[in-house]
C-alpha cells in the first residue's frame, strides 16, 4: 500500500450536503456531538456483540473519551469500538446511506427554518454535522481483530467536496475523530467546543443514557443508567424525552412514552415511544424497522423486527429480554416462544395507548397522529394474517357525508345508523374531493344514509376484504347492487326499475353493443338522482383502481370491465330514448354512448381512458347541434 494519501471525490449528494453544513444551515450546532457519540456507541455495541462469538475481538475497556485542546482549537472523540477497515471507511463516510438521502436534501429546501435541526439524525448523516463546527476533520480507525497497529486508516477532509485516505497506526482497535474547530461565534450559535464546561453540558443533555462511559479527563460525564430498568416514578419526563432523542435521532418530543415491565413466567423490560411526527423514510424499504433488543442490558440487535408488526413500525424503543440467550439469531427469534409472548404484550400496550389518545385527546392529538400514521396502521387491515384487526378497526377514522369535513370513527357511524340498516356504507375514490362529488352518493344523501369516504391507496386493499365491525359488514356503494330502505321501499324501487327496463330495454342493448369493448354491462341505476350516469364494479370484481395498482406492482390480473349505470329519469336518457325510437341506426346513439361513458369516468376518477376518442365524439355532437 502506498504511503501517499489517496484523494477521493465525495458522491454528488454528499458534496451538496457538505456545502449546506459548512455554511451553517443549522442554528443548534450542539447536536454534532450527540451524533458523533451516538455513532461511537453503535461501534461499541457491535464490538461487544461480535466478541460473544469471536473472543479475539474482546476489549479490556469499552468506552468513549473526549479530549479538548483550547490552545490548538481541537476536539477529539475516541472510542474502543469495532473500528473500520479501509473499504468500510470509503463505504460509510464517502457515501450516504441510500435510505432517505434525496428525501433529506429535498426536505432542507421545504422545511421551515425552525424545524430543520430535527432532520440531521433521521437520515444517517450525523457524521457530516461535524462540519458545522469544524473546518477540518481527521479520522483514524482500526478494525477490531487486526493485530498490527499499522493496519489503521486515516481519513481527512476539509468539507470541500473531497477527502484523502492513507495508511496510519493506532495502538488499539476503534476510531478517533479529531475536529479542528471553527472560532466560537455566540451570535450564530457556535459555542466554544474546546471548553470542558460546554462539553459536560452537551453530554448531560443528549447522551446521559449511553451505556458506555463518556470520559473527559478522569471524569465520567454520563450516568450510564438503563432507563428502562428504573421505576417510572424515578424517571422524569425530560429524561424520557432525552432518551427518545438518543435512540430515535429525532429532534421533536414523542407523542407518548410507554414504560413496560413483564414479570412472572417471562422477565422483560421495555420502553416504547410513539413519535409525534412520521420519519421521512416511513414508506421506504430501507427504513430501520423494529425496536432495539437487549439481553440483560447487553445490546444484541438494532432492528428486531420480530418484536413489532410492520404496521407499527413507527414505534421506537428498547426491549430488554432477560430470559433470552445472548447468542440469538434472527432465525431463532422467528421461532422463539418468548419473543412471541413479548411481542403480544408490546402490541397490546401500544394499542391501549393509541386507544387512550383517541378517547381522551381526539381533537388535540389523535387527528394529527392519524394524519401521520393512519395509512401505516391500515396496512395491518390489508394483511390476511394480522391478529389485531378488531383493534385496528377501533382506531380507524374517516371523512363522512354526515359530518362534512370532520373525521369520524366506525363507532360514531354505527351509533347513527338508521333503523333497519344492516351495513356500514363506504366509498373509495382517488381523492377526498372526488369522493365528495361522486354521483354514487346521490341516492344515499337523498334518503339520509351516511357514507364513509376513503381515499388513501391502502384503503383499496383492506376494504377489498369486506371486513366487519361489530357484526356490521362494510359495504362499498360502488359495487354490485345496493338496496336501501325498508323491505317495502326496496320492493317499490325494484318495481320502478323493472318498469323502466321495459321502456328502455332495446336502447340499453344498443348501448351495450356500442360499448362492448369498454364495459361489462349497461343497466339502469337506483343510485342516481341528478347525474346521468355512473360507473360501478360488479359484485365480485376488483375495483378498477385496485386492478391498476396491482398491475403497476407487476402482478398479472384478469381484465375486468366496469358496469355503466344510467339514470332512467335523467333528461339526457329521455332524449336518447327518443332518438333511438325514431331510428335505432341513428349515428348519434353510439356518440351519446361514448359521451355518457366519458362523463361517468370523469365523475369516478377525473380521468378519461381515451381522451382523444372522447374529444372526437364531443366535437361530432357539437357539429351536429350547430
Amino acid at each position: 500500500m502506498s504511503d501517499k494519501p489517496e484523494r477521493h471525490e465525495f458522491q454528488a449528494e454528499v458534496r451538496q450536503l457538505l456545502d449546506l453544513m459548512v455554511h451553517s444551515l443549522y442554528s443548534d450546532k450542539d447536536i454534532f456531538l450527540r451524533e458523533l457519540i451516538s455513532n461511537a456507541s453503535d461501534a461499541l455495541d457491535k464490538r461487544r456483540f461480535e466478541a460473544l462469538t469471536q473472543t479475539e475481538l474482546a476489549a479490556d475497556e469499552l468506552g468513549i473519551t473526549l479530549t479538548a485542546d483550547a490552545e490548538a482549537r481541537t476536539l477529539t472523540i475516541a472510542d474502543t469500538g469495532i473500528g473500520m477497515s479501509r473499504d468500510e471507511v470509503v463505504k460509510n463516510i464517502g457515501t450516504i446511506a441510500k435510505s432517505g438521502t434525496k428525501e433529506f436534501l429535498a426536505a432542507l429546501g421545504t422545511t421551515a427554518e425552525t424545524k430543520r435541526p430535527e432532520l440531521i439524525g433521521q437520515f444517517g448523516v450525523g457524521f457530516y454535522s461535524a462540519f458545522m463546527v469544524a473546518d477540518r476533520i481527521e479520522l483514524v480507525t482500526r478494525r477490531a481483530g487486526t493485530s498490527d497497529p499499522a493496519h489503521a486508516v486515516k481519513w481527512v477532509s476539509t468539507g470541500d467536496g473531497a477527502y484523502t485516505i492513507e495508511d496510519a497506526t493506532r495502538d488499539h482497535a476503534g476510531t478517533t475523530i479529531t475536529l479542528h474547530l471553527k472560532p466560537a461565534d455566540a451570535e450564530h450559535g457556535m459555542r466554544d467546543y474546546a471548553t470542558d464546561a460546554v462539553l459536560r453540558d452537551i453530554v448531560k443533555k443528549y447522551s446521559d443514557f449511553v451505556s458506555y462511559p463518556i470520559k473527559l479527563g478522569d471524569d465520567t460525564l454520563n450516568s450510564m443508567k438503563a432507563i428502562w430498568d428504573r421505576p417510572k416514578a424515578e424517571v422524569s419526563e425530560q429524561e424520557y424525552k432525552d432518551f427518545y432523542r438518543h435512540i430515535a435521532h429525532d429532534w421533536t418530543d414523542p407523542l407518548r412514552t410507554i414504560p413496560i415491565r413483564m414479570e412472572g413466567t417471562i422477565e422483560a423490560y421495555a420502553l416504547l415511544y410513539i413519535p409525534s411526527k412520521a420519519p421521512f423514510d416511513l414508506y421506504s424499504h430501507e427504513m430501520k424497522r423494529g425496536v432495539q433488543l437487549y439481553v440483560k442490558r447487553v445490546f444484541v440487535m438494532d432492528e428486531c423486527k420480530e418484536l413489532m408488526p410492520p404496521h407499527l413500525r413507527f414505534v421506537k424503543g428498547v426491549v430488554d429480554a432477560h430470559d433470552l440467550s445472548l447468542n440469538v439469531s434472527r432465525e431463532i427469534l422467528q421461532k422463539d416462544r418468548q419473543i412471541a409472548v413479548i411481542r403480544k404484550q408490546l402490541v397490546k400496550k401500544v394499542f391501549a395507548t393509541l386507544e387512550e389518545v383517541k378517547r381522551d385527546k381526539f381533537e388535540e392529538e389523535y387527528l394529527e397522529l392519524w394524519a401521520q400514521f393512519g395509512p401505516v396502521l391500515k396496512e395491518g387491515l390489508a394483511q390476511y394474517e394480522a391478529q389485531d384487526k378488531d383493534k385496528l378497526l377501533e382506531l380507524v377514522i374517516a371523512h363522512s357525508t354526515h359530518e362534512g369535513s370532520k373525521l369520524v370513527s366506525l363507532d360514531d357511524y354505527v351509533g347513527r345508523m338508521k333503523e333497519g340498516q344492516d351495513a356500514i356504507y363506504f366509498l373509495n375514490a382517488p381523492s377526498l374531493e372526488a369522493a365528495k362529488k361522486s354521483p354514487l352518493l346521490e341516492t344515499f344523501r337523498a334518503k339520509g344514509y351516511e357514507v364513509l369516504l376513503f381515499s388513501d391507496p391502502i384503503d383499496e386493499f383492506w376494504l377489498e376484504q369486506a371486513p366487519k365491525f361489530k357484526d356490521k359488514q362494510l359495504v362499498s356503494i360502488g359495487r354490485g347492487d345496493v338496496a336501501l330502505g325498508t323491505e317495502e321501499e326496496r320492493e317499490k324501487t325494484k318495481a320502478e326499475i323493472d318498469e323502466k327496463q321495459k321502456e328502455l330495454g332495446d336502447l340499453l342493448a344498443a348501448l351495450r353493443v356500442s360499448l362492448a369493448d369498454d364495459v361489462k354491462e349497461v343497466r339502469l341505476s337506483s343510485r342516481l338522482t341528478t347525474s346521468a350516469a355512473c360507473l360501478v364494479a360488479d359484485e365480485h370484481d376488483l375495483s378498477p383502481r385496485l386492478q391498476k395498482m396491482l398491475e403497476r406492482a407487476g402482478q398479472t390480473m384478469p381484465q375486468t370491465k366496469p358496469v355503466l349505470e344510467l339514470n332512467p329519469n335523467h333528461a339526457l336518457v329521455g332524449k336518447l330514448k327518443s332518438v333511438f325510437a325514431e331510428s335505432p341506426a341513428d349515428p348519434r346513439v353510439p356518440l351519446f354512448a361514448k359521451l355518457l361513458l366519458g362523463q361517468a369516468h370523469l365523475a369516478d376518477s377525473g380521468q378519461l381512458p381515451d381522451p382523444a376518442g372522447f374529444s372526437e365524439a364531443l366535437a361530432d355532437v357539437m357539429l351536429r347541434a350547430v
